[in-house]
């Protein structure tokens, strides 16, 4: 199995942080958000529990500290039941084929984004003259290169429901990227959102770096279908969360990301869509 994992040849350690790396919160006695770097994962599962799920993963070089959190939260020795993915941008998956084979667990993702888990085809570059920040003119440094977890990865039930994250059903919040999804429990209303939307300005290498909150759209160099990403952000509206974890920047509950929200429906195209880039339409609506 080992020899047909691979990452792409662009892989590489990203030097991009902010002063929420290393910090975590329970966002819920059963889901902690731990932010790698510039990037969250989640676990979900009550903290000793011995059935938990991983969500995304991380950074490039970020195993070895996932796996360290894992022990710390569910004891030594621990490993999930599966790793699920919001979508397979590097900075999602950066440390998956290490966790792979230290775990050994499948792992799940929408089947628009299985090409790019297998090998077979790349994402849109980053598109660095997008307008942005720094963090936007950075992205040029980005993977895209597909990576290749072969038969480790399967693709999420039709049905919507989400193998071993009891409670939660995926939805399919496609514009940052072919296959994305978002997850979403009634019980509690509780959204793992990925980056259909996010909490902090991310192309803006200072808003990042001070974690500054504010709901805003999917991550400017990455997105390419901004109709597509102004519908998903509307679905996730419509389903009235009550608390959101987000790919990018500080969980978000209650007043602040219901009107966060709607603002960000109401006003996508000032707020989210770039005046400029390779992937950017003005007229979506």
């Amino acid at each position: 199995m080992e020899q047909e994992l691979s990452y792409g040849s662009d892989y590489k350690f990203i030097p991009a942080t902010s002063i929420g790396s290393g910090v975590g919160v329970s966002v819920a006695a059963d889901v902690y958000c731990h932010t790698i770097q510039i990037v969250n994962i989640c676990l979900v599962g009550a903290p000793g529990a011995k059935e938990f799920v991983l969500v995304d993963a991380g950074m490039p070089g970020s195993a070895d500290d996932i796996i360290a959190l894992t022990e710390e939260r569910y004891g030594a020795g621990s490993k999930p039941q599966a790793i699920v993915l919001t979508h397979g941008h590097f900075d999602h998956v950066g440390a998956i084929i290490e966790l792979v084979k230290h775990w050994q667990v499948p792992v799940y993702a929408h089947e628009l984004e299985l090409p790019f888990l297998t090998g077979k085809t790349k994402y849109p570059e980053p598109d660095p003259s997008v307008e942005g920040g720094m963090v936007a003119k950075m992205s040029f440094m980005f993977p895209n290169e597909p990576i290749n977890i072969g038969h480790q990865v399967n693709p999420l039930p039709a049905d919507g429901t989400v193998p071993h994250l009891s409670g939660f059903r995926w939805i399919h919040t496609p514009g940052h990227s072919p296959g994305h999804v978002s997850f979403f429990r009634e019980q509690d209303r509780m959204l793992i959102a990925g980056d259909a939307f996010i909490t902090v300005r991310q192309d803006s290498l200072y808003k990042v770096i001070i974690q500054e909150e504010e709901i805003n759209g999917p991550p400017r160099y990455l997105t390419t279908d901004w109709q597509a990403a102004w519908d998903s952000v509307k679905k996730l509206r419509d389903l009235h969360p009550s608390t959101a974890i987000t790919g990018h920047g500080v969980p978000m509950s209650g007043e602040p990301l219901t009107m966060g929200l709607e603002r960000l429906v109401n006003e996508f195209a000032q707020i989210a869509i770039p005046d400029y880039g390779k992937y950017t339409d003005r007229n979506p609506h």
